[in-house]
């Protein structure tokens, strides 16, 4: 054993004046008198006393000068040499991804990481110093290249597991910031594993601290909602059994909170197990699905976070349809072949109908005579003449060179290569719309949001193309259903993964967003020119936005939150890892480390010293009245 600060034991000198202090502190003795007179009898002798007497036997004395030698042995920070894996300046990586809630070791990956890690904060020497980054969706440091061991234990301590995946370029480039100037820098991982193969390579030596034992997962790693034409809704959802050995799991099934189906199921080791049901009730909004062990069976499940998923149902669809047409029977065929619409036929001759409003018009080579445009949104074919939202300048008969947008989702798998088109209305005034399908004479197809509304504009006469004839036709039209369908605030109804940012869209007449997590903590955002961007998402559930225009309620939606992660839900750990070019395996402790006992010694002094004040307090108390009326009897 060695000491970092010997010179505290000069400290040690402070015995003296504490033994002097007994040596020259008067003894006083009880005395009885029976009148004044003999008072001064008593001062005399006090008088008397003498200051220097022979150092008796005193506990008390044991105790503080016992006090006093482990005050100084703590002072003088005694260590023993201790093998460690590294030294000098330490970027510590803490795994805090999903995987880590595994349970194959008790009573936590995560707990057993944080117990390696203080080990390495134990070890560290006045020379070293060490920063704390957590690893999750969004790496944070925690303690920042500091040698205060208190500092680093509380940092190590408060952190906690997410529920989702872990950005590892983000945090290897966080921990490679603080190599700049350092001559010995290394980086220690404690992790399961899971990293991409793809990391770059960073300063300084690499070190890893594998944690977990099994492999033992089964998790959900898909649950989709479906709609089919004239057929009730289809739920897809998926099982993986990530571990060795066959699994029996129980499947259940609630529909808006209310169990709808539970089934057993054996699923081998290292298989995938797709269920497709579909004779659910259409009239559900939120669906779970929940996995939880057999009764009996001998196969654990040591990931509980991927037993559970969420799904928000939207039929598709544009709602209620009126088509204003002289008669165009390309379209209304169309119509009649699309799920989840209902078409009304309209009468260009009385114009739009009143008292009734509808979530999609179509106007085909007409327009209202007063030239409002009907207050939803639009699919405009072959517009006749001016409107609000553009001017029709003239036509063109440049349709060579058809140019689609393949990346856009309202023309996907549309091909005009086979499309001809005799000719087609060139508009002015259309900024705000993007153009999909364009020919040398321009634009066939323009779709945009314009006053809170979608706006879509074929420019040509259905009947002077063969456009209806081609595939390309049925769908294109279904793609624009689909997009026409009322705009989530949350965009799509499609599951969200842990961790991702969710781009909101509120209407144009709300002013207030607020969104509730799985744990009922709210979220509130107010509408303006920035976009709403929601970073909350941190554990798989169902959330909820709710729509605020003036302080009213205006819409209220739903919408999930997903693990999915095939990388999280593999938990066996990982021998070695790929970091550059290089393979990393299990870190060896080749260095010396330094194990200081300080705060054990002050604990003890510290227990001393409560020991001491109480034999003080309890030799100097007064007598109860008992003690004396004791007392008196005895002498009698």
């Amino acid at each position: 054993m060695a000491f970092l600060t010997p010179l505290a034991a000069l400290l040690g000198a402070l015995a003296i004046p504490i033994v002097l202090l007994y040596l020259l502190r008067l003894r006083r003795h009880e005395a009885e008198v029976s009148s004044t007179y003999l008072w001064r009898q008593i001062v005399q002798d006090r008088e008397a006393n003498a200051p220097w007497q022979r150092l008796r036997r005193s506990l008390l004395l044991f105790l503080q000068l016992l006090i006093l030698a482990l005050l100084v042995l703590a002072l003088m920070r005694p260590f023993v040499e201790t093998p460690t894996i590294t030294t000098g300046r330490i970027a510590l990586l803490l795994d805090a991804s999903a995987s880590m809630n595994a349970t194959d070791v008790t009573p936590s990956r995560f707990a057993a990481a944080r117990q390696e890690a203080l080990a390495l904060v134990d070890a560290l020497s006045a020379q070293d110093s060490m920063t704390v980054i957590r690893v999750a969706a969004v790496p944070e440091v925690l303690a920042s290249a500091t040698s205060d061991r208190n500092l680093l234990r509380e940092a190590i301590l408060s952190a906690r597991p997410s529920s989702g995946p872990a950005d590892w370029s983000a945090a290897l480039t966080l921990a490679a910031g603080g190599a700049t100037g350092v001559e010995h820098f290394s980086v220690v991982l404690i992790s399961d594993g899971g990293l991409p193969p793809d990391l770059p390579a960073i300063p300084g030596e690499f070190r890893y601290v594998p944690i977990g034992q099994s492999a033992e997962n089964v998790g959900l790693t898909a649950l989709a909602p479906r709609a089919r034409a004239g057929e009730p809704p289809q739920v897809f959802v998926e099982m993986t059994n990530f571990g060795s050995q066959t699994a029996e799991v129980i499947l259940s099934l609630e529909l808006d909170g209310v169990l709808d189906r539970a089934e057993r199921f054996r699923i081998a080791g290292g298989s995938v197990q797709e269920i497709v049901y579909t004779d659910l009730p259409g009239s559900f909004s939120t669906l779970s699905a929940a996995l939880q062990p057999a009764s009996g069976s001998p196969v654990p499940d040591y990931l509980a976070v991927d037993d559970r998923a969420w799904a928000v149902f939207t039929p598709p669809g544009a709602g209620r349809i009126l088509l204003m047409t002289p008669g165009n029977l390309y379209l209304r065929q169309a119509l009649a072949s699309l799920p989840g619409v209902a078409a009304f036929q309209g009468q260009t001759a009385a114009g739009l109908p009143t008292g009734q409003t509808f979530d999609l018009y179509i106007l085909d080579g007409w327009l209202p005579e007063d030239g409002v445009l009907p207050p939803g949104d639009l699919l405009i074919v072959n517009p006749p003449g001016d409107t609000a939202l553009f001017r029709v300048l003239g036509r063109s008969l440049e349709t060579g060179n058809p140019r689609v947008r393949r990346d856009d989702p309202r023309t996907r798998y549309v091909s005009f290569d086979n499309v001809s088109v005799l000719d087609f209305n060139v508009l002015d005034g259309v900024d705000w719309a993007e153009p999909l399908i364009t020919v040398d004479g321009g634009p066939l197809l323009l779709a945009g949001t314009v006053d809170g509304r979608q706006v879509a504009i074929l420019t040509f006469d259905l009947h002077r193309s063969d456009l209806p004839l081609q595939i390309a036709w049925p769908i294109l039209l279904a793609n624009l259903m689909q997009w026409y369908t009322p705009a989530r605030t949350a965009g799509t109804a499609e599951s969200l993964r842990v961790g991702e940012t969710l781009a909101l869209n509120p209407p144009f007449e709300a002013d207030t967003l607020r969104i509730t997590d799985p744990d009922g903590a709210t979220t509130t955002l107010r509408v303006g020119e920035d976009a709403l961007i929601y970073t909350g998402m941190t554990q798989p559930g169902l959330y909820t936005v709710e729509t605020y225009a003036r302080g009213e309620l205006i819409r209220r939606e739903p919408f999930a939150v997903n693990l999915f992660d095939r990388v999280e839900g593999l938990i066996r750990p990982a021998e070695s890892l790929r970091i550059g070019a290089s393979e990393v395996t299990e870190a060896a402790r080749e260095e010396i480390g330094q194990r200081e006992f300080w705060p054990l010694l002050a604990l003890a002094a510290l227990a001393l010293l409560t020991l001491e004040w109480w034999l003080y307090q309890r030799r100097m108390r007064l007598p109860s009245p008992a003690e004396v009326w004791a007392r008196s009897r005895a002498k009698g």
